[in-house]
């Protein structure tokens, strides 16, 4: 919990002891996430367990807790799409484990679901990309 301790104060930087909405997006961005106001407001309504506006060093624990469970899962996730292991997945690579998952589609719609996601125009899904569909592939299905 040491360690977790300097991490929430560095977030905290007023030193109150507790994360503001305002502190949160700037822990968000430093993640490499940048999230709209309602989307920034939705994650605070969800890490806030004592409803109270803020994120006490307990709730902030209970993040990175399951923050660091979902990260290992994601990455297990995406080497399991990325079968030779070159660090991308490619619309072939999609395609076979979409199929062999009993999940019918074309070589055309998984092109298209990789150049939705493409950010870098590589053709392929690099972890980056992974992590962003996914997290808006969970965003959504939250908000449903």
């Amino acid at each position: 919990m040491d360690e977790l301790q300097k991490v929430f104060e560095k977030f905290d930087s007023n030193g109150d002891g507790k994360i503001s909405l305002s502190e949160l997006a700037d822990v968000l961005r430093s993640m490499g996430t940048n999230y709209s106001p309602p989307d920034l407001q939705r994650v605070m309504e969800d890490i806030d367990a004592d409803k109270d506006g803020f994120i006490d060093l307990e709730e902030f624990a209970q993040l990175c807790r399951s923050s660091s469970a979902s990260a290992e899962e994601l990455r297990e996730a995406f080497d399991l799409y990325d079968e030779n292991k070159d660090g991308r997945i490619s619309g072939s690579e999609l395609h076979q484990v979409l199929n062999r998952l009993g999940m019918k589609c074309s070589m055309e719609e998984c092109s298209r679901m990789i150049k939705g996601v493409d950010s870098d125009g590589d053709g392929c899904v690099n972890f980056q990309e992974f992590e962003k569909m996914m997290a808006t592939a969970n965003g959504s299905a939250a908000a449903n």
